[in-house]
């Protein structure tokens, strides 16, 4: 699969705006994340529980975790969607830090977090991909194995996001991995509910 400007349905101010927005909503799902010390899956999950650990930034984290599959999504996906992605990132890790200091929250239910969290991530994850764009990490890694070495990348992405999963189960409560299990759910409903072939036509 090679991506193409060239061959691009929608205008680039429309792509432009919907990498912004679409980012803005997933720091801010980040930040409802991070107040209540939930985890997501994915690279962002990593950076999640690397934050809790070590008390560095989740901007730090994502952006850094990122970099090695850039590679790998050069040689899959091409330049253009490679270079989508590697902006996607940066506006992430870039809101997620600003974000902080832009919202301030008193008083959230962690029920509501998790939900809310995964909702806004789940909807800013769907307007990036209908634009051509992703947020990277373990999802190009499962689709290179999968091409390369012929192992399912859903069964590769569910691996690997259990293995973050167990991990947390060693630095956070209990209570905190089974709220972050309903914001994943909620965030997988959303991608998988609404992306899907012939549900979304996207001609300007």
């Amino acid at each position: 699969m090679r991506d193409d400007l060239s061959k691009d349905p929608h205008k680039y101010y429309e792509d432009m705006m919907a990498m912004v927005l679409g980012t803005l909503f997933v720091a801010l799902g980040v930040a409802f994340y991070t107040h209540s010390v939930l985890i997501t899956g994915s690279t962002a999950g990593l950076a999640l529980l690397l934050n809790y650990v070590t008390g560095w930034g989740f901007g730090l984290w994502f952006f850094a975790i990122n970099v090695p599959f850039y590679y790998l999504a050069i040689k899959r996906m091409g330049w253009s969607f490679t270079l989508r992605t590697f902006a996607a990132i940066g506006l992430v890790s870039l809101f997620s830090e600003l974000t902080q200091g832009w919202v301030q929250f008193a008083n959230v239910p962690s029920l509501y977090a998790a939900l809310m969290g995964g909702a806004l991530m789940g909807i800013g994850m769907l307007m990036l991909f209908r634009h051509r764009t992703s947020l990277g990490g373990i999802n190009i890694l499962a689709l290179y194995l999968q091409e390369k070495h012929g192992l399912r990348a859903g069964y590769v992405q569910l691996g690997i996001d259990g293995l973050i999963l167990l991990v947390a189960l060693t630095q956070l409560p209990l209570d905190r991995v089974g709220y972050s299990v309903l914001g994943a759910l909620t965030l997988n409903l959303i991608i998988a509910l609404n992306h899907k072939p012939g549900r979304y036509i996207g001609v300007s």
